[in-house]
């Protein structure tokens, strides 16, 4: 049965799942069964779609698992035939290191047995001094080179042992994606011409893989650059090549139903009778057979490169990369550029000096491009500075966001109790209390501020508190229920401007008061 050598050529990446495109040539004198091999046992069979161009009619397809006895896998494979041969390497070496340790005792034995024989010959004056000296410099010469040999094969099986352990892994993370078996489609075919060749192209749905947009916001005075990116998940147990990515925000289901309601009755309370025994049977799934589909009679045309470029469907948004992209398998967050957005910021500065003396700068941004943009994390950048990260909320076209670049120095703020009174009258034995406070806003930056001034007056819980005379100076912009006052200055370089507020609280006699602060 022919194997088609049909290699990825398109990905599509889902949120929680990828398609798989395979494209592959194949002759048609091998018979009318035509095999695409080795494929990962993840994919699901009802998602298996045959198309392609030729003399041929496509009768039927048909998916099985194929059991192996080695990993499926070609790179897992590969990994495994390594470690076996560095493993035989290490034990030649275990074995030459063996046999010089063995070298070594041996003359060192040597050695001490004829120092003894030799000093007694000597003392004896049957021996010749310069004899004794020939064979002790070879006995030391020997010795020496055994010992530098079994250390230099000591120093490689510790080498050889990190990258034994190196290589055990990756094998281990590697298995962790990969697969013992695979999946094998077997097409069957009508033909027409033997001596012609079929086209064909594989798809199909995977588990295993993701993606999640993220995103790079930099903002430069008024002008905002926001860099769009996809992070790219996937342990689908095949290795995806450079080919055509594609990522969407469709959701594929095995089942799309629309929800209808049905009725909803209420009854008494009947017994449950017991339940019959249970009689389980089934058939075999898979995808049918006699689904004829005839070949067009020209190659379809090739896709011309694209720019990066967003595709508005119904109900989905896919983006395409520029260029083609790899991602192998166990790639975790593999980054893709998918758009770039320049837009115009209103840089604004807020504080709350009753938490905080600081001023913080905010950009007002307003998305004026076409592009709608998912949830997910983003870098925020000022100027050349990492501010820090936030989670970009949905964005749509014409939808304002803001973004907080962090504190200014610049812009000075204080906040001051400049008065604070605590009294009982006389007659009716209520406790009073006042307070006034004064904020000051200073602009030392090089060019007018618009800054926004927060700050509150307390709310009372109960009828035996009340708070009354609240002043403030200048008048809010905005103020709430909840005792919140919203003050909005426009400095110009070098000015300072203040505000007031006051209030009083009266208590009533023998009521403790709870909450307050200064």
């Amino acid at each position: 049965m022919p194997t088609v050598e049909a290699p990825i050529a398109a990905v599509t990446v889902y949120p929680q799942q990828a398609r798989i495109t395979r494209r592959g040539k194949a002759p048609l004198d091998g018979g009318p069964r035509l095999t695409f091999a080795g494929l990962s046992p993840a994919l699901d069979p009802a998602s298996v779609r045959v198309t392609g161009t030729g003399p041929a009619l496509i009768t039927g397809v048909d998916v099985r698992t194929e059991q192996h006895a080695s990993p499926a896998d070609a790179v897992l494979h590969t990994l495994v035939e390594q470690r076996r041969t560095d493993q035989a390497t290490l034990d030649g070496v275990v074995d030459d290191e063996a046999a010089e340790t063995m070298k070594v005792d041996l003359l060192t034995s040597l050695a001490k047995r004829s120092g003894g024989s030799f000093a007694k010959a000597l003392a004896a004056g049957t021996a010749e001094p310069s004899r004794v000296a020939e064979v002790t410099d070879a006995l030391s010469s020997r010795l020496a080179s055994a010992l530098k040999a079994r250390r230099v094969l000591t120093e490689r099986i510790t080498r050889l042992r990190e990258d034994l352990a190196a290589l055990d892994r990756r094998i281990e993370s590697h298995r962790g994606q990969s697969y013992q078996d695979s999946t094998t489609v077997v097409v069957e075919l009508e033909i027409a011409d033997p001596s012609g060749s079929a086209e064909l192209e594989l798809s199909y749905v995977v588990q295993g893989a993701s993606w999640e947009p993220g995103y790079d916001v930099r903002v430069r005075g008024t002008e905002v650059g926001v860099t769009s990116y996809g992070l790219v998940s996937q342990h689908t147990g095949e290795d995806w090549p450079e080919c055509e990515l594609a990522l969407s925000t469709a959701r594929p289901a095995v089942s799309v139903v629309v929800p209808e309601l049905s009725p909803w009755y209420l009854d008494r309370v009947h017994p449950v009778p017991a339940a019959p025994a249970a009689a389980y049977g089934g058939s075999g799934g898979g995808i049918p057979e006699g689904a004829r589909m005839r070949f067009a009679a020209s190659a379809p045309a090739p896709m011309a490169p694209k720019l990066a470029s967003v595709e508005q469907g119904t109900t989905a948004v896919t983006y395409r990369p520029s260029r083609p992209v790899a991602v192998p398998s166990g790639a975790q967050g593999h980054r893709t550029t998918l758009a770039q957005l320049s837009l115009t910021a209103v840089l604004g500065y807020v504080t709350a000096p009753v938490l905080a003396e600081e001023a913080y700068l905010r950009a007002t941004v307003v998305n004026t491009s076409s592009f709608a943009l998912r949830p997910g994390r983003a870098s925020v950048f000022h100027d050349a500075e990492f501010v820090g990260t936030t989670v970009l909320e949905p964005w749509a076209p014409g939808e304002e966001l803001e973004l907080a670049l962090g504190v200014d120095d610049r812009i000075r703020i204080e906040r001051e109790l400049v008065r604070r009174t605590a009294s009982k009258a006389t007659l009716s034995g209520q406790k009073r209390r006042e307070a006034e406070y004064r904020i000051s806003v200073a602009n030392h930056g090089p060019r007018e501020a618009v800054v926004t001034v927060l700050d509150q007056a307390p709310v009372s819980r109960d009828d035996a508190v009340t708070v009354k005379d609240v002043k403030t100076s200048p008048e809010p912009v905005e103020t709430s229920a909840l005792g919140e006052y919203t003050w909005k200055l426009t400095l110009a370089a070098g000015e300072t401007e203040t505000v007031t507020l006051s209030y009083r609280v009266d208590v009533a006699k023998g009521v403790e008061l709870s909450g307050w602060r200064e």
